[in-house]
């Protein structure tokens, strides 16, 4: 299961705008290219979520081929993450897909291996 194993995909980023969760592969890889501007193809997990915000999709490349993670609620909503940001982090994932709503409490800070420079 993709969550037990939760962080071997490489970076996490969520598609804010409301999508229509009819799309196949191709159209989601389409707009990760095209709205995330990123390689589909990375490792990384791409999420969109419909505009009831009652159903998501992650679309990841799994060595060989797209793979597609799905997930409907029989009841509620997912919350987003505050802020603007289209890369998440892993806690605010796993927040997400728990039903874990967090916007007032403050993390302290750790340590993050710098990212290198993609050339």
């Amino acid at each position: 299961m993709m969550i037990a194993r939760a962080g071997w995909w490489g970076r996490i980023f969520l598609y804010r705008q409301a999508c229509d969760l009819r799309r196949s592969f191709d159209l989601l890889a389409g707009m990760v290219r095209e709205q995330l501007n990123q390689d589909p193809l990375s490792g990384d997990l791409f999420v969109f979520i419909n505009k009831r915000r009652t159903m998501l999709k992650a679309l990841y490349w799994d060595s060989d081929g797209y793979a597609i993670w799905q997930k409907r609620l029989e009841r509620g909503r997912f919350g987003l993450p505050s802020g603007n940001n289209l890369e998440l982090e892993r806690l605010d994932w796993m927040h997400m897909l728990e039903g874990v709503q967090i916007g007032y409490l403050k993390r302290l800070p750790r340590y993050k291996l710098a990212k290198k420079n993609s050339i």
